[in-house]
């Protein structure tokens, strides 16, 4: 008998701390886990991809990065965004959704760029940074952090737009590369125009499938099947041209069956503005929804279940003062494979509040979406908040302002403590100032920021669980322009900065005959 020792410890860690995948074990033969209790270390690499902002020439954009002081890092590394390199050919259909070919948009947003320079580059963690853009041709970003600026990498792209079809403020997370994404929300109404962005940070092609599902089930697609991603690009697709169905609330389902893209949805309203859905959290029995605008006029819940099983959902509001039903909408009925809505309408009733979703009984997985409306008459907005993970052991909301910034935060399972901390601005002045805050059971609170004075410029939120429950958090930003009242939400799931790796005693062996 040969035995052949495999020293994997070290090399196992590594990995961890690259990929941040959850903590790993060692069971003997008996079943009995053998492994110590996991350090926490910081993820050493990260990677992001922000979708094309716009296709308006009055585009207005903002870019932001920042990275969260972690101990435990190095004293090395960096944070940049470049251009995705427009190379890729045709997608769906052999345009990109637009009525241009993407080879031919790809050139244009390439031309005069310096491959060589970075869009955006950090300088240091605890300080955001900023860049620019106007116009129609910015195109993908794919950035990559390593060292001190990997844990809990942050960049957020949010852009104003004056007039036209989704006219108003539009933001959105730059998002990890991944395989699988649900959008409910979406739609191809007539008075919609959603696209859902591919981005293909790698330099292999991806391929990747598109499922839309309405009220009656899974719409017949015409060229959703093996979209081709082109190496280092984006390609943004046009939900109408994957369907000739008309349908108000729809899910879209991403799935990648080679490769890793990033995905948003955007969706553009002719009379209502628009905003970037997010990705909702993976399908889960229990659903919270963080940060719904205390003026909210409309908000519209919108929930699919991928199973085979249908699901039967409690609705609950966790308000300032508690846990509410929703006047005629305590329960909702999700068929299996069905998109199902709801009008809540003016449930807010000038209070700060959050949507829970729990099983009634049997735990079926399920996403969800909230699409919200502020305004009046003519002069309305749209914004969306997804499902989204508990803010865990910490994140990080950016592009924050010293007017029309409002961060909420939810404890609907239990009651816990939190600490909130605002960085220096991203133009200099003030120091990092932090504040600790208690959240009740099944409340919601729009708590006061802790904005450092001298500031300048926008500044970075960073939430962190201290004790008790799971909390949810969400950030709304407001810019009023001409009398319409332009806003996005984004919401602050754990920036999974930190991984957990075992100790052993001895290196992991293995016997070979």
């Amino acid at each position: 008998m040969n035995r052949t020792t495999l020293s994997l410890i070290a090399g196992a860690s590594a990995l961890a701390a690259v990929t941040g995948f959850a903590a790993l074990t060692t069971p003997d033969t008996s079943g009995t886990d053998t492994a110590k209790a996991a350090a926490e270390l910081p993820v050493e690499r990260t990677s992001l991809v922000c979708p094309a902002p716009s296709d308006s020439d009055l585009a207005e954009t903002t870019y932001t990065s920042f990275t969260p002081v972690t101990k435990g890092t190095g004293s090395d590394g960096k944070a940049e965004l470049r251009s995705a390199a427009q190379e890729s050919g045709a997608g769906a259909g052999g345009k990109d959704g637009k009525g241009e070919k993407a080879g031919e948009a790809g050139d244009k947003a390439g031309k005069g760029s310096k491959a060589d320079k970075p869009v955006l580059a950090a300088k240091e963690p605890g300080a955001p940074v900023t860049e620019e853009a106007s116009g129609a041709d910015s195109p993908p970003l794919v950035g990559t952090a390593d060292g001190k600026f990997a844990p809990g990498w942050t960049v957020q792209e949010t852009t104003e737009v004056s007039v036209g079809a989704g006219r108003g403020l539009q933001g959105v997370n730059c998002t990890a590369p991944d395989t699988e994404f649900w959008f409910p929300g979406a739609s191809t109404a007539a008075d919609r125009t959603d696209y859902v962005h591919l981005t293909n940070p790698d330099g292999s092609a991806a391929v990747v499938d598109i499922e839309l599902y309405g009220k009656d089930g899974a719409l017949e697609t015409t060229v959703g099947e093996g979209i081709t991603v082109q190496p280092r690009s984006g390609e943004p697709i046009l939900l109408s041209t994957l369907t000739s169905e008309k349908q108000d609330n729809m899910t879209v389902h991403v799935s990648v069956r080679s490769g890793r893209v990033g995905a948003s949805v955007q969706a553009l309203d002719d009379k209502l503005g628009g905003d970037w859905l997010a990705a909702s959290a993976d399908p889960a029995g229990s659903l919270v929804m963080p940060g719904i605008p205390k003026d909210a006029k409309a908000v519209r819940l919108v929930a699919f279940t991928p199973g085979d099983s249908d699901a039967d959902l409690k609705v609950r509001l966790a308000s300032p003062s508690g846990a509410i039903t929703p006047a005629g909408h305590e329960t909702l009925h999700v068929k299996a494979g069905m998109t199902s809505a709801v009008d809540l309408g003016d449930v807010m009733r000038g209070e700060a509040g959050s949507l829970v979703l729990t099983p009634t009984e049997r735990s079926v997985p399920v996403v969800a979406a909230l699409r919200v409306v502020r305004g009046e008459g003519a002069k309305q907005e749209t914004g969306f908040i997804p499902a989204s993970r508990a803010v865990g052991t910490r994140a990080t909301v950016v592009d924050n302002r010293t007017k029309g910034t409002t961060l909420s935060v939810a404890a609907p399972f239990g009651s816990a403590e939190v600490k909130v901390t605002a960085s220096a601005g991203s133009g200099g002045g003030g120091t990092a100032s932090s504040k600790t805050y208690t959240i009740k059971s099944g409340t919601t609170r729009d708590v006061e920021v802790p904005v450092p004075s001298g500031l300048k410029g926008t500044y970075a939120l960073t939430v962190e669980s201290v004790s008790g429950g799971p909390v949810y958090a969400a950030r709304m930003l407001a810019v009023a322009a001409g009398g319409v009242p332009g806003f996005t939400v984004q919401t602050l799931p754990d920036d999974r900065g930190m991984v957990a790796v075992p100790e052993a005693d001895e290196d992991l062996s293995v016997l070979q005959e």
